[in-house]
């Protein structure tokens, strides 16, 4: 049997958004303890920011092999193995008095990240009904957004209260939450068929299947390359003071989880391929807006506010029907792998984008970030269009199969 029995399906999807929420906040909320880690371990703030990077690059290269290691284990027991060891990494940070310790604290809980994210989508696929699976995954991926919006602000206050420790200590806490939550509402899913370890990573020897996780790539780095470095941007551009950007991010954040909530909608009526379209075409839209208002600069806020919120619905909108797309070409034995390179594809972007981005500032200035965005954002589109159009769905036969040919319809 795929499963052993079926809760309502909204206390599962909240358990899994849940866990999604705790550990992208883990990914992102030392950015807003930086200055203390360093103080208090006596490194410097460039030192302690590769904290950041490591958790980056371990996901990205760690989770395709870990899906493949991991792949005749139910998937119940590797979330939880999975969270237990991410929620022990947070909780013992209190006891890291060194910077080593701590780094290895992170290596640790990137590792469980690795193996935990991806496993969160194939269940979600493997469960969804072939009609919402589009829906479903947007509704898992607002947990990522809402990280953003909530759960890195609540790090970085609980930090400046009771001390940057406390932080980690919250995420462990928040790790815990979420392992009971899906300990009570979601299902065992039978893993996929089993198959020799050439045959799990033959999916990168499928041009379709690459092209689809190029795309990702270029996707992700267009948007970091705006993301990362939004604060000089928006100051270049409208005078906005550090104050001003938490108000703006809160509401960008906002804008993002309805973007992907109707990317999903969108991804099970017309499939991911005009979703996707969409979604870059809604992005290029608004990078040639702000390109316009730093040409024009200074720009009022109420010109560029809406731009951000278009600009942040449309990068939220790309995941949903990139998932779907890798899981119909990757078929029914090969699914939580394809989900895993797909995270990896998404922290490759990031990387790239941060670097890319950091290198154009310094260089050309920041009104060349929306353009370079927006020419990452066309060459996604063209990789999304050479994996082929939208296939229709088709009746799963075994376990995750339910997530090969799901959503992929036009």
């Amino acid at each position: 049997m795929p499963f052993v029995r079926r809760p309502r399906g909204g206390l599962r999807l909240a358990a899994l958004a849940l866990t999604a929420f705790a550990l992208q906040t883990d990914d992102f909320v030392i950015v807003g303890v930086l200055p203390s880690i360093a103080h208090d371990l006596s490194v410097g703030e460039a030192e302690a920011g590769q904290l950041v990077t490591v958790f980056s690059v371990i996901c990205a290269v760690i989770a395709p092999a870990a899906a493949v290691a991991t792949a005749s284990w139910s998937r119940r027991r590797l979330l939880t193995g999975g969270m237990l060891v991410f929620c022990a990494a947070n909780l013992a940070v209190p006891f890291a008095a060194s910077y080593p310790a701590l780094m290895a604290l992170r290596v640790l809980a990137a590792l469980a990240a690795a193996v935990v994210l991806p496993t969160v989508f194939a269940v979600t696929a493997a469960l969804s009904a072939p009609e919402r699976q589009g829906r479903d995954l947007a509704t898992v991926m607002a947990g990522l957004t809402g990280a953003v919006v909530a759960g890195v602000p609540l790090g970085t206050w609980v930090g400046a209260a009771l001390g940057w420790q406390a932080t980690f200590v919250t995420g462990g806490l928040l790790g815990l939450a979420s392992l009971a939550f899906l300990r009570a509402a979601v299902p065992d899913t039978a893993p996929p068929p089993a198959a020799g370890l050439g045959e799990r990573l033959s999916l990168l020897a499928r041009p379709a299947v690459l092209c689809v996780l190029l795309a990702a790539v270029a996707a992700v780095l267009g948007n970091l390359m705006i993301q990362t470095y939004l604060a000089p941007f928006l100051d270049d551009v409208a005078g906005v003071t550090p104050s001003g950007l938490g108000g703006l991010l809160v509401l960008t954040g906002i804008a993002g989880v309805a973007g992907g909530r109707l990317s999903g909608t969108l991804v099970d009526r017309f499939g991911p391929v005009r979703t996707f379209a969409l979604a870059v075409a809604a992005f290029t839209a608004a990078m040639a807006g702000l390109a316009a208002a730093w040409s024009l600069r200074p720009a009022h806020l109420a010109f560029v506010l809406p731009l951000l919120l278009v600009w942040s619905a449309a990068a939220w909108a790309v995941p949903p029907p990139v998932q779907t797309r890798v899981l119909a070409l990757a078929g029914a034995e090969t699914g939580p792998q394809a989900l895993a390179l797909s995270s990896s594809a998404v922290y490759v972007g990031a990387s790239l984008g941060a670097g890319l981005g950091g290198w154009l500032l310094g260089t050309l200035g920041p009104g060349s970030l929306p353009l370079a965005a927006a020419v990452c954002a066309l060459g996604a589109l063209g990789m999304f269009g050479l994996a082929g159009g939208d296939t229709p769905r088709s009746v799963p036969e075994n376990g995750l199969g339910a997530a090969g040919n799901r959503g992929a319809n036009v």
